[in-house]
């Protein structure tokens, strides 16, 4: 397997990263990010967009390199390196797209990986966490038809796992594509998914369609209450905030924020939260920093388009940042949710 993070990812750590700027846009923020925070660029050079991090209780970082059909390991101390290929399309003919690998990746709560397969057109789990586990497909269609491409995921703390599957991972990437079996660029819920037996296939019951009317739904996260569910329609460009009933369903749909104001690069993406409710997303410009509200706190600029967050280090307090061909973090005073 070919190395990534260079052994230059191990001087490029403590380094900030160039033309660092944090964008404070209220007083709010400096609860947040220190004022003498700073943005390090940890590993680079990867093939146009990384995407989907994930801390696992390893203390190592996945995500995924799509047009590499890759998911990369960063090990502290040690930088980046290939650790599973291929990570989306398994296919012998070329897959004919730019997006052929998997997405975004998420941790249950015995601490495997989930992930959106993407171009794989399913959501598997590795049962543990380890290039060569056993793989479980926990979904793969709807009501007899082939997901588009699921893109990003989250579990709520009753083993369910809701995920969006907007047609991204598909080559041409659009709704007239033949290959598009659904309709609908759907947000799904699998009822018990964490309990799902190891290797056994897929159960078609177990699988809701719970939003049908979004364009291009992406990042998913829970407030930490788990009373909202959080969707990126990176379509729209806005962030919409949902009501999660008791059984799982949600319902009143309502916008959080809009970004289409902002005509820098990038657009809403990933998404993670915080113990106190904030919202960290990809957004035009960086990470955008959003109270539970809706209101704008701040941005954590970057010179690459962002495309996903994620808490890690053993105390949730630093944000690793995907964007474009790089990986980034820092450090910050809130203490992220994760598993």
């Amino acid at each position: 397997m070919r190395l990534y993070a260079f052994l230059m990812g191990l001087a490029l750590m403590a380094a900030p990263a160039a033309g660092q700027e944090i964008q404070r846009l209220d007083p709010a923020l400096d609860q947040i990010v220190p004022q003498n925070a700073r943005l390090e660029k940890i590993a680079g050079g990867f093939n146009k967009w990384t995407e989907g991090p994930v801390w696992t209780r390893n203390g190592t970082l996945l995500f995924a390199e799509i047009p590499a059909n890759n998911i990369v390991q960063w090990v502290p101390g040690k930088g980046a390196s290939v650790f599973m290929h291929p990570s989306g399309y398994t296919g012998t003919e070329p897959y004919g797209g730019p997006e052929p690998g998997s997405n975004g990746m998420t941790l249950d709560a015995d601490a495997r990986v989930s992930v959106a397969g993407h171009a794989r057109r399913n959501v598997w789990r590795l049962e543990s966490v380890d290039p060569k586990a056993q793989i479980t497909v926990l979904a793969d269609s709807y009501e007899g038809k082939k997901l588009n491409s699921p893109n990003d995921l989250v579990y709520k703390s009753d083993g369910s796992l809701y995920f969006t599957d907007p047609p991204y991972g598909l080559p041409t990437q659009g709704d007239d594509h033949p290959a598009k079996e659904l309709k609908v660029n759907g947000v799904y819920r699998i009822v018990g998914a964490r309990q799902h037996k190891p290797g056994a296939p897929p159960d078609p019951s177990k699988l809701q369609l719970i939003i049908a009317d979004l364009k291009r739904p992406n990042g998913i996260a829970f407030s930490p209450d788990e009373k909202v569910l959080y969707i990126a329609e990176s379509g729209e460009g806005v962030w919409l905030r949902y009501t999660v009933g008791p059984d799982g369903t949600v319902a009143d749909g309502k916008l959080l924020l809009d970004a289409k104001s902002d005509a820098s690069p990038g657009g809403p993406d990933g998404i993670r939260v915080d113990k106190q409710g904030n919202l960290y997303g990809s957004g035009p410009g960086g990470v955008w920093i959003i109270s539970p509200e809706g209101k704008h706190l701040g941005t954590i600029k970057i010179a690459e388009k962002v495309a996903n967050v994620a808490w890690g280090d053993q105390d949730a307090k630093t944000l690793y940042i995907t964007a474009s061909t790089s990986l980034y973090r820092i450090r910050l005073k809130a203490t992220g949710v994760r598993w």
